[in-house]
């Protein structure tokens, strides 16, 4: 068996993100000679899921990581975990407690994925999606806060509100009014045929302002309807404008009953996207890529080969090998820190995980007749909704993604609660009262839910464009979009472009036939 350094590799992957991940999935069949590592010992670097046990082990390497990045490459920081005493007061029940550590999967990066996005597509055309279970993403729910209670001056209790995103929601809500059931309805339907010339021409001047603004001049939507749509767009400032937004509802509304009624978009089993990642670099592995886990690249140096008149690459690896391959795909190197402190502002996002000791099954309740159990729920704090204990007024909407027990990531019993926003100096302490709001929102009249395990990290927003020198490919920084940006799929085909030869068929790209046997039911992907 030849060694690593006998081999003139076609391309050498650094990483296990996404996107490399998509790559190798890209190339499985394409005959190349690929060697795939990742200095992480585990798959999905950026979207990777944990056991409670990784957990603690990435924040101690965060730590170590930000201390030694003296260049700010590091997207990272201020990573720590917090486990809330679980003793059971005298009337309660019992104290469930965490579990054992490897019955938790949680995800880094938990993104929904619309139904009508292009990964699907690719996902099956390469057949890739036997073996990733997709469950659904149900309601989206407006936290409201509480208010006076009408026959006294004792405040009521916190609630979420369901958004109608559908002619029958609407119809059947109530709670919003008749006038504005009208005005949401005339709005649903304009923006099912929005890029038509007719429609482009009443919203084209309203353009590049905040979608709000367009919905309150031409729908005379209220506050109260203009946060329903904000947050159908998961905009994590609520300053969307009128093209983005309004691309987006339309693809949440086109979206809507692709692959069965009640659910517009899909979530990974397992963890996410980085289900996904794994199972992309399986189908590499089987079509004969090489993988090394906990291997870096010490140092990189262009030559010429000997035996071949191109350009390649000598590459030292942390494993001690010295290769040489045709082309080398690595990740965003951006220095995060010439973002200010890498996280600040509009440049990073802040997020907060906690396992809950509760089902919360009216969250995952099913709204359609003979539609599946959703496993993920959508909830949204607006603007100027979360107040901290010092009065910071929250600048930034709120995001929860809540997901049940059935996504695999936590034991029958507790729930798991992703909350983002983005970063500011108080941006963990608006995390933390606003987890603390949630869990009063929607404790039963039994008891109130437990936090048993809190995650908290913050990551820097990194380059948005991919960058090539020479031999070097460089990915784009993932994106921190809380669902899935089909533009990061651009940059997976121009690296593949850039590796497969010219005389290869564009229709090539992403399918492959059915080694199982074809298959005519793509709903079979679905659960």
């Amino acid at each position: 068996m030849e060694s690593l350094g006998d081999t003139l590799w076609d391309v050498v992957i650094c990483g296990t993100d996404l996107q490399q991940s998509l790559l190798a999935l890209s190339l499985s069949r394409s005959g190349k000679k690929i060697l795939h590592i990742d200095p992480n010992g585990y798959y999905g670097g950026t979207e990777a899921a944990f056991s409670l046990q990784e957990a603690e082990s990435w924040v101690t390497d965060v730590a170590a990581s930000v201390a030694a990045a003296t260049n700010g490459t590091c997207p990272w920081r201020s990573a720590s975990i917090c486990k809330p005493e679980a003793a059971a007061t005298e009337g309660q029940r019992a104290a469930t407690g965490l579990s054992f550590p490897r019955a938790y999967s949680l995800a880094l990066a938990p993104q929904i994925i619309h139904t009508r996005s292009d990964l699907l597509s690719q996902l099956v055309s390469s057949c890739a999606y036997r073996q990733i279970e997709f469950l659904a993403v149900g309601s989206f729910y407006i936290f409201k806060a509480s208010a006076p209670a009408q026959a006294s001056k004792e405040m009521g209790k916190p609630t979420l509100s369901r958004i109608p995103a559908t002619r029958e929601d609407v119809f059947s809500t109530t709670a919003i009014t008749a006038k504005a059931k009208r005005g949401l309805m005339k709005f649903l339907k304009f923006v099912m045929d929005y890029d038509s010339p007719p429609q482009t021409e009443s919203w084209g001047r309203y353009a590049d302002v905040p979608l709000t603004e367009f919905v309150q001049m031409e729908f005379k939507m209220d506050n109260e309807l203009q946060t329903y749509i904000v947050t159908l767009t998961l905009s994590l400032d609520g300053r969307i404008s009128t093209k983005d937004g309004l691309a987006v509802i339309h693809r949440h509304l086109t979206s809507m009953g692709v692959f069965g009624s009640g659910f517009a978009a899909v979530y990974p089993k397992w963890g996410g996207l980085s289900e996904i990642a794994q199972v992309a670099c399986r189908a590499a592995a089987v079509g004969g890529a090489v993988y090394m886990l906990g291997t870096d690249i010490k140092t990189m140096q262009e030559s010429s080969d000997t035996h071949d008149a191109n350009l390649v690459m000598s590459v030292e690896l942390s494993s001690g090998d010295t290769i040489k391959t045709r082309m080398l795909v690595r990740a965003s190197v951006q220095d995060h820190s010439t973002t200010g402190d890498g996280v600040s502002g509009a440049m990073g996002i802040s997020r907060l995980v906690t396992v809950i000791d509760t089902p919360l099954k009216s969250l995952f309740a099913a709204v359609v007749e003979g539609s599946p159990t959703p496993a993920v729920a959508v909830i949204a704090f607006p603007v100027g909704s979360v107040t901290t204990a010092t009065g910071k007024v929250s600048e930034n909407p709120v995001y929860v993604f809540a997901h049940s027990s059935d996504t695999g990531e936590c034991p029958v019993g507790q729930s798991v609660l992703y909350f983002t926003t983005l970063s500011t100096p108080d941006s963990k302490e608006i995390l933390m009262q606003a987890m603390d709001s949630l869990l009063t929102a929607i404790a039963a009249e039994e008891h109130a839910p437990r936090s048993l395990f809190q995650l908290h990290y913050e990551q820097a927003r990194g380059a948005t464009n991919s960058q090539t020198q020479g031999l070097i490919f460089d990915f784009p920084s993932p994106s921190l979009s809380l669902s899935f940006d089909d533009s990061s799929l651009e940059s997976v085909r121009q690296a593949w472009s850039r590796i497969t030869d010219e005389s290869v068929a564009e229709m090539e790209y992403m399918t492959f036939p059915d080694r199982e046997g074809a298959m005519s039911d793509e709903d079979e992907m679905y659960t």
